[in-house]
């Protein structure tokens, strides 16, 4: 990795950006009237293995990877040369009736990981495209099989699939969507599975004393929304392994077995969305190897290139693949920069070194250490639940533990904008305090972290924790 030293800007220096940052940047998901206000942002100027560098010289640990991006780890030399070799050579050529070597074997690499006979790969150069083009796929794959009323698509309550008008139709955050409406129709939603809210899922059940009585429970509202709407008219089922949004839901046992016989039995379409889950982050190259899922097709992006390269890809079974094998029937869908050379060279590098160093394994080994540190918070009163798999936590955080009461809008704001963001940051972890459901503060560090790497992770959070039930 690379190790040279930070470069520190003089105080000049950092005006002057932060000045041009306010005339002219359009920062992602952010509030711009923090830009407005003078009062400045964060500045990021290198990374190394699993720290980041301010333009002030300051440095933390990246417990994000970016955002759920960086699986390698930061100053990857190896992935630098390999992008700066490849662009010499050939630097773009689209996939668009041709094709080079890289998208080749990528597509051939891909196809060896992911799960049952998923061998077709359509890339595109992120995971919301990637999920937009499982959703238009699913959307004609049944008209080509003469079933043109089988348009709708079903996913989890809170659960965030991309920002594309079609990825955001599935999308189950309704803040998300409201602003953009009216958004594409035939999205439907079904509960997710935060076992910590059991009883107030479904009050009276009994669910909160039985996690996998609940992950059938949860499973069943598919086949109940299946129903609802009519089986002649959903395409398809969306999830994600590990829920994202919300704070990290993993699947209880036996909950993908009975939706698979769900979508089986009706004729629907399950689309596994690895956009985070994928290459490492949960211990395999695809968390559907790991719960044991068997998907039509899978979306992936993120942690394929490392964020070295943008990438994203739909993997997709022979079943979905048939009906253009023959004849003049294509996909009219793509992307300019979809399975990129220099992102493709990238890509293959990036999984050399997943297998070289064995970054899988060092996930699946130290995970639950990992989740022990973490889990030792829960003697603070304002931790309530600790939750996920691999390298990828969530810590829900409550008003009060014994009822689980969680934080209204106004308390929300106070405690995660108005003071938790900056706060783990100030204290040297960059993390997620996010309030996307209830306000939950997540984790997903680069996979080469180990043990000692989560004491100092759980030693700040700690600490900054603690005085937060004081700021409250």
């Amino acid at each position: 990795m690379s190790k040279s030293e930070p470069t520190v800007y003089t105080d000049a220096q950092n005006a002057a950006m932060q000045q041009k940052a306010k005339d002219h940047l359009w920062m992602h998901f952010a509030r711009q009237s923090v830009m407005e206000s003078g009062a400045g942002v964060p500045i990021i100027t290198k990374g190394e293995g699993h720290h980041i560098w301010d333009s002030n010289g300051k440095k933390y640990i990246d417990g994000l990877s970016g955002l759920f991006v960086v699986n390698a780890g930061h100053g990857r030399k190896r992935l630098a040369e390999v992008a700066a070799k490849q662009a010499e050579e050939l630097a773009f050529f689209p996939i668009w009736s041709y094709a080079h070597p890289n998208a080749i074997d990528l597509a051939d690499r891909l196809a060896d990981y992911a799960p049952g006979d998923l061998n077709r790969v359509f890339f595109s150069t992120g995971g919301g495209e990637a999920v937009e083009t499982a959703f238009k796929l699913a959307k004609y794959y049944w008209k080509l099989k003469g079933r043109p009323t089988k348009h709708k698509v079903i996913s989890r309550n809170v659960a965030y699939h991309g920002t594309p008008q079609g990825a955001l139709a599935i999308t189950g955050i309704p803040a998300m969507k409201e602003m953009f409406e009216p958004i594409t129709p035939g999205g439907f939603r079904v509960p997710n599975t935060n076992f910590y809210r059991a009883d107030e899922m479904a009050p009276g059940l009994g669910l909160g004393d039985d996690l996998e009585k609940f992950g059938m429970w949860a499973a069943n509202r598919i086949e109940e929304m299946i129903e609802f709407e009519g089986p002649e008219t959903v395409a398809a089922v969306f999830l994600e392994p590990v829920q994202n949004s919300g704070g990290c839901f993993p699947p209880p046992p036996g909950y993908f077995k009975r939706v698979r016989e769900i979508c089986d039995k009706y004729d629907v379409l399950l689309v596994a969305d690895e956009v985070i889950t994928a290459f490492g982050r949960i211990g395999n190259m695809f968390a559907s190897t790991t719960f044991g899922i068997e998907p039509d097709m899978i979306t992936c992006a993120k942690g394929m290139t490392s964020g070295y390269s943008p990438i994203g890809a739909t993997i997709v079974s022979e079943k979905i693949y048939e009906p253009f094998k023959h004849g003049d029937t294509a996909f009219y869908h793509g992307y300019t920069f979809g399975g990129h050379p220099v992102s493709s060279a990238v890509a293959l590098a990036n999984l050399d070194i997943f297998e070289d160093e064995k970054l899988n394994e060092n996930v699946r080994e130290n995970s639950p250490l990992f989740r022990a540190e973490l889990e030792k918070l829960l003697d603070l009163p304002i931790v309530g639940d600790v939750r996920g798999e691999g390298y990828f936590f969530g810590i829900e955080l409550v008003k009060d533990k014994k009822t689980k009461e969680t934080f209204n809008d106004e308390e929300s704001e106070r405690l995660l904008r108005g003071f938790l963001s900056k706060a783990l940051f100030e204290a040297g972890l960059y993390c997620r305090a996010d309030d996307r459901g209830d306000p939950v503060v997540q984790l997903a560090p680069p996979l080469t972290i180990g043990p000692a790497e989560f004491r100092e992770i759980g030693d700040i959070l700690r600490s900054v924790l603690t005085e937060a039930e004081n700021h409250m």
